[in-house]
């Protein structure tokens, strides 16, 4: 398993849904400026994330993505698995593919057992949006 700049932006923006879920639909446009980083981009992530059935998205005024189901049922795990190219330990040959390969399934299975959920409802996450939108509101 890769874990990527791309799984990285998925992980946050699935959060960013996940902290709305009972609001409904969030903007792409929206997340795209939180997190800096180009809406095109975004946009790919999140035709594999809807591929994946981790979101819907809902068009028209008040459109966005929203999560597919609860926070409590969506892995960190499957967001990951979603927006990455699995390179295949099979390529690397030897013990060295070998060892990858094991350290992927391990790195997988940890990262499957941590929901959404999790974060959503920490107090360390609401301290770093609260910091976050105070500087935003700084530069704006």
């Amino acid at each position: 398993m890769k874990l990527s700049t791309k799984s990285r932006y998925a992980v946050t923006a699935m959060m960013e849904l996940a902290l709305n879920y009972e609001r409904g639909p969030v903007p792409l446009v929206e997340i795209a400026q939180r997190q800096r980083v180009s809406l095109s981009y975004l946009e790919q992530i999140f035709a594999r994330l809807r591929a994946a059935g981790l979101v819907r998205g809902q068009r028209g005024p008040g459109g966005g993505f929203r999560l597919a189901q609860p926070p409590e049922a969506i892995s960190i795990g499957q967001i990951v698995a979603a927006v990455e190219d699995e390179e295949s330990s099979r390529t690397m040959r030897g013990v060295s593919g070998q060892l990858w390969g094991l350290l992927s399934q391990e790195i997988f299975s940890f990262l499957s057992g941590i929901t959404l959920a999790r974060f959503a409802h920490s107090p360390e996450l609401g301290k770093l949006l609260e910091e976050q939108d105070a500087s935003d509101r700084t530069v704006a």
